[in-house]
């Protein structure tokens, strides 16, 4: 008999975790850049809106391909590993039998207690046991090409949905309300974001606040100058 109890582990998140806080706050960030600059820069809302859908839209693939091509890059080399280390198994059981009941001493075991564990895995699953604990790829840490990149399109969706429709619903107050909005959104991103990680709120939240109002501040600076010079 296993006892089991639940015990959530938050590292295991890496794997959705990553990819949406970092498409979410793109897309909230990024779009609401472009769509503050573009309004500050016109008269009317339907320029920014075009400017916006086209962002987001073209966001959303560009951070699902990025993700996909770069995670996609990581599964391979944990591929090439495996590989090569189940072509080393079937070389020098032995030796690798050695260096895995090494590892295990390593860690704090008896000599005669770490061979005999590395014997009952290497009988049970050979491949694995050295994968996991030789090249360190556990299966719930493994890099998921799909995952990454259908987390990070629809998180860059979600992210930049809010300024692309404050813009077009604020009228005159598009610029103001735009910015307000992208800010709040901001904050509780950063904030959500440490608390699914486990690690502190605050400073996590400020530092996202500050950057996306020095983007924000920039992108209006530009679209004001154009908009003069024009």
């Amino acid at each position: 008999m296993i006892s089991r109890h639940a015990e959530p582990h938050r590292s295991l998140r890496g794997g959705w975790l990553r990819p949406a806080v970092l498409g979410a706050n793109d897309g909230l960030l990024s779009t609401a850049a472009l769509v503050v600059g573009v309004a500050a820069a016109t008269d009317g809302s339907t320029e920014a809106v075009t400017a916006g859908v086209v962002g987001l839209t073209a966001g959303a693939l560009s951070m699902a391909a990025g993700e996909y091509v770069s995670v996609s890059s990581q599964r391979d080399a944990e591929l090439a590993d495996r590989v090569a280390e189940e072509r080393e198994l079937a070389d020098h059981p032995e030796e690798e039998l050695a260096e895995l009941a090494s590892i295990y001493q390593a860690r704090g075991l008896h000599p005669d207690l770490a061979r005999e564990v590395a014997v009952a895995l290497t009988e049970r699953d050979a491949l694995e046991a050295h994968a996991r604990d030789e090249i360190g790829l556990e299966e719930g840490r493994r890099a998921r090409p799909m995952q990454a990149a259908a987390t990070s399109a629809l998180a860059f969706v979600c992210g930049a949905v809010a300024p692309v429709v404050a813009v077009a619903v604020a009228g005159s107050w598009r610029v103001p309300v735009t910015v307000a909005i992208t800010l709040i959104g901001l904050a509780a991103l950063g904030w959500s974001g440490a608390v699914l990680g486990g690690a502190p709120p605050v400073r996590p939240a400020l530092r996202v606040l500050m950057w996306g109002a020095v983007a924000m501040a920039i992108s209006i600076a530009l679209g004001s100058l154009i908009d003069a010079s024009v």
